[in-house]
């Protein structure tokens, strides 16, 4: 490292004011801070300085999402395989779904870090390390067999009106990584309904005995459901066979990338929640709101998808990835203390009302999580006003007490 930090140091003249490559100060900024620490502090207008900058927590984060992104890999070698009735071994089976998830992760970062940097430049501003997480989140929330180019648009989409327009990092309203997700399902619904998702069985990557199964498709979970006609609903993998909570838990089961495996969420949850990264008090809330909600329509349903219990709920589709890694975002979040209650607990009640009451959209998570990113502000404004309000009438009262007393 210390070879790498030499020849940054020779070079860096280049890059600054008057150098021959001043035009690429930006570029060259990002890389370096990505690398090693900076050598500079705040000399004014900082009340506060601490070892957590932006770069650590987004680092945290990327390091959290791993274990989902891994098991996610296998998932999709092992749906492939499963469904051309192989049984190939662990190298095999993780190998196809790392060459077809890979190429999703490339273009997610190619697109919003190309963005990014132009953007940079163009203002002359630094490079932020926001889209870092972004960009891991988004192949992790879309089905596999999405289109590269379908990512790429919707990426640069998000980016550029989700981010950009409203200053960059840090000033977002909305979860880039959801906006991107929201922009493929308005724009391309077949692709991203919600109620299917496209195993991929191709031997595109020469694995395994090159067997092909054309336009095979299975049904997630909350598909089923939302089809569902009769009560209780049973619950299959592609080939018919029942699924139980514990498959559900580990996570074996069509579904998008990085959202079936509920093990590797919860592994990632206590990380963040160890580092101190997310908020528990959100990430709790989500839980709370979508357990009460469910248990009511458990209460008062009529329907399949209203009977489903408090627990399937939680373990189906996208409801934990969102409520550990999406609604814990602190900067599309409420930011108060009481807010993250309210904030998180509304994402989980409105998550399970969609799933419920929206057969033609069985998965709720994004649309909730969407919805109280535009209500967070709001949330945030009267907890504050309330506090107010409070400290107010407390000073009112103590300022009288103190005239009796003196009288």
């Amino acid at each position: 490292m210390k070879f790498l930090r030499n020849y940054l140091d020779k070079i860096k003249p280049n890059f600054e004011k008057g150098g021959k490559l001043e035009l690429f100060r930006s570029v060259f900024d990002g890389f370096e801070t990505f690398l090693f620490v900076p050598g500079k502090t705040s000399k004014s207008g900082v009340h506060i300085h601490d070892a957590v900058d932006s770069k650590r927590i987004m680092t945290f984060v990327i390091i959290a999402l791993i274990p989902a992104l891994l098991f996610g890999m296998y998932n999709v070698g092992y749906q492939h395989y499963l469904a051309i009735g192989q049984s190939p071994g662990f190298p095999d089976t993780f190998l196809f779904g790392f060459l077809a998830v890979l190429p999703i992760v490339a273009v997610s970062y190619i697109t919003g870090l190309g963005i990014e940097f132009i953007v940079a430049q163009w203002k002359g501003h630094e490079i932020q390390e926001g889209f870092l997480v972004s960009g891991m989140l988004i192949p992790m929330i879309v089905p596999v067999d999405t289109p590269l180019w379908m990512i790429a648009i919707a990426t640069a989409f998000a980016v550029i009106f989700a981010k950009e327009v409203f200053g960059g990092t840090g000033y977002n309203i909305w979860n880039v990584a959801l906006i991107t997700r929201a922009f493929l399902f308005f724009a391309y619904p077949s692709k991203m309904s919600g109620d299917q998702v496209f195993v991929r069985t191709d031997s595109t990557f020469g694995i395994g005995s090159g067997q092909v199964v054309d336009a095979f498709s299975g049904a997630t979970p909350l598909g089923q459901i939302a089809a569902a006609t009769t009560d209780p609903v049973q619950i299959t993998d592609v080939l018919g066979n029942p699924l139980t909570l514990w498959d559900l838990f580990l996570g074996l089961i069509p579904g998008s990338i990085g959202e079936t495996s509920k093990l590797a969420i919860l592994i990632g949850a206590v990380f963040l929640l160890i580092t101190g990264v997310a908020a528990w008090k959100t990430m709790l809330s989500v839980f709370l709101g979508g357990f009460i909600t469910a248990l009511i329509f458990n209460a008062i349903g009529t329907t399949p998808g209203m009977l489903i219990k408090p627990c399937e709920h939680i373990l189906l589709g996208g409801f934990a990835f969102g409520a550990v890694f999406m609604a814990t975002d602190p900067v599309t979040s409420a930011r108060t203390e009481t807010g993250k209650y309210i904030f998180g607990f509304l994402v989980g009640l409105f998550a399970v009302v969609i799933r419920v009451l929206n057969p033609g959209y069985p998965e709720g998570m994004m649309l909730a999580i969407l919805l109280m990113n535009s209500f967070a502000p709001l949330i945030d404004f009267y907890v504050v006003e309330a506090n107010i309000r409070k400290r107010l009438k407390r000073s009112v009262v103590k300022s009288n007490d103190g005239g009796k007393r003196d009288e």
